[in-house]
């Protein structure tokens, strides 16, 4: 079989399970199993394909089938200028969270930080606390999960980076296994409500871990300890920034101002949804 023979008809099958990216995810999972980038096997459609190859692809393609996550499929996903290594531990990182990064690299930059304590609460795969490590040479970084598998990845991912030195991976609830005070606190919390989970795409709902995802019945119970326990950890001047679900801005913008947050801002994602909030202890 032929490369344009086998991503047509994957491509077909993927489109009629109702899978809108049939064809990018078709491309991808061949990529994955040839070991290579998907221009290097598009240059050559009529190339026939080993056995072992399409026995593999077709493996995979099952999985897709049922909805299982590209990312999880290849246990890999870029985020920020880092392919980081993903599993069903971790929540995958999503493009929008690299708002958060950019946020914080700028109250960095404005406040003259060049040697900043940044504490990341639940970190996952350890995205975000390896995006800011790399970015500010001096930062002193700390990432907490409370999950141990997600702090093995996280762990393994920095490694790659060699930022292991950089990041200190601490299991814990919240701010639990954490001392001292930061001048950065981050955090992309779970922020699904118990309705809005229930009607999450099966792709999410079945594969992604569901404590990184549900927060409870309101959807805000996170950003209410989290709004709350980090006043005692920030410094004077220090910032909190979540990341946040596209209804919630107001709700946490109000949470940020009952506790005598300064500052107070929301941050629109490149979609132009609320994605961050961000507010400062005085």
């Amino acid at each position: 079989m032929t490369i344009f023979e086998l991503l047509n008809q994957s491509a077909k099958k993927l489109g009629a399970a109702g899978i809108d990216t049939a064809r990018l995810d078709a491309e991808v999972l061949l990529a994955h199993c040839l070991g290579c980038d998907r221009v290097a096997f598009l240059k050559s459609p009529e190339r026939t394909l080993p056995d072992r190859v399409i026995s593999e692809y077709r493996r995979l393609l099952d999985r897709r089938l049922r909805f299982e996550p590209v990312a999880y499929l290849t246990g890999r996903k870029d985020f920020w200028r880092f392919t980081l290594a993903v599993g069903p531990d971790v929540l995958i990182p999503r493009p929008d969270t690299e708002v958060i990064v950019e946020e914080a690299l700028a109250l960095c930059l404005k406040a003259g930080l060049t040697a900043p304590r940044i504490a990341d609460i639940g970190t996952g795969s350890g995205a975000i606390a390896i995006a800011l490590a790399a970015e500010i040479p001096d930062a002193e970084v700390t990432a907490t999960d409370l999950s141990p598998g997600a702090l093995r990845l996280a762990r393994q991912n920095a490694e790659k980076y060699q930022l292991e030195t950089k990041i200190r991976f601490v299991q814990g609830d919240l701010f639990e296994p954490l001392s001292g005070l930061f001048d950065l606190i981050v955090s992309n919390p779970p922020y699904i409500a118990e309705a809005e989970y229930e009607s999450l795409p099966p792709g999410v709902k079945d594969f992604e871990p569901k404590t990184a995802l549900w927060a409870g019945q309101t959807g805000l119970e996170f950003y209410e300890k989290l709004v709350y326990q980090a006043q005692s950890r920030l410094k004077s001047g220090g910032w909190l920034l979540l990341e946040i679900g596209a209804t919630q801005a107001d709700a946490v913008e109000a949470m940020l101002a009952g506790r005598g947050y300064q500052h107070i801002a929301i941050r629109a994602d490149y979609a132009g949804r609320p994605r961050v909030a961000k507010g400062r202890r005085l």
